[in-house]
C-alpha cells in the first residue's frame, strides 16, 4: 500500500479535534478492536488483508458523528476525510460502513451523491460487520443487529439482507471471535 495512514494515537486525536463525544470515540475504540481481531483471523487463514488500515479505518469510520447522528453521518464523514487529506482506503471504509451499505438507488432516495456506498474490498467489509456487531461499545449477535434493523427498517429492507450476506461471508473467515468478547 502507497497510501501514508495515520497512525491509531492521531486517528483518536482526529476523532476528538473534529468533536466526536466520548460516546462515539468508546465506540469508534470497540468497532476497531473487534474489526482488527477479525483482520488478524483472516491473516492466519492465509488471506491478504490490511490490519493497520482496518484498525485506523475503524476508528475513524464515525468521524461524521461529530456533525450528525443521521444516516447521513457517512456522508459528513466523507467530507471531513477529505478535508483533512486522509487516504481514500479510509474515506472508503467511511462512506460505505451504514448498514450493509447503501445502494445507487438508495443513495437517490436519501438525496446522496449518487454511487454505490456497499463494501467491496475485505478491510471495508470488516469494519461495516464489526461495526454491526458493536452496540454502543459492547458486542452483541448479529440476530440483535437484524432484529434492530426489522424493527427500525422495516422486516423487508434489503439492507437487512446486506447484513445477513456480510455475516454468511464473514463469518466462515472469522468463527465467533466475540464470543469471549460479551463482557467488554
Amino acid at each position: 500500500m502507497t497510501e501514508k495512514l495515520p497512525s491509531s494515537q492521531m486517528a483518536l486525536t482526529l476523532l476528538s479535534e473534529c468533536g466526536c463525544s466520548e460516546r462515539v470515540v468508546a465506540h469508534c475504540k470497540a468497532v476497531s478492536a473487534l474489526a482488527v481481531k477479525f483482520a488478524k483471523a483472516c491473516e492466519n487463514k492465509g488471506l491478504a488483508v490490511d490490519v493497520n488500515l482496518v484498525e485506523v479505518g475503524a476508528l475513524l469510520h464515525d468521524i461524521g458523528r461529530s456533525k450528525t447522528h443521521g444516516v447521513d453521518h457517512a456522508i459528513i464523514g466523507v467530507e471531513i476525510a477529505k478535508s483533512l487529506n486522509l487516504p481514500e482506503s479510509i474515506v472508503s471504509i467511511i462512506e460505505c460502513h451504514v448498514g450493509g451499505g447503501i445502494t445507487v438507488d438508495e443513495a437517490k432516495k436519501l438525496g446522496w451523491p449518487v454511487k454505490d456506498y456497499v463494501p467491496t474490498t475485505l478491510e471495508e467489509k470488516l469494519v461495516t460487520y464489526a461495526d454491526k456487531l458493536i452496540e454502543g461499545f459492547r458486542v452483541v449477535p448479529i440476530e440483535k443487529t437484524i432484529k434492530k434493523f426489522s424493527r427500525e427498517l422495516g422486516e423487508c429492507h434489503p439492507a437487512i439482507d446486506r447484513v445477513i450476506r456480510l455475516h454468511e461471508e464473514l463469518f466462515p473467515l472469522i468463527g465467533d471471535l466475540n464470543a469471549d468478547s460479551h463482557s467488554t
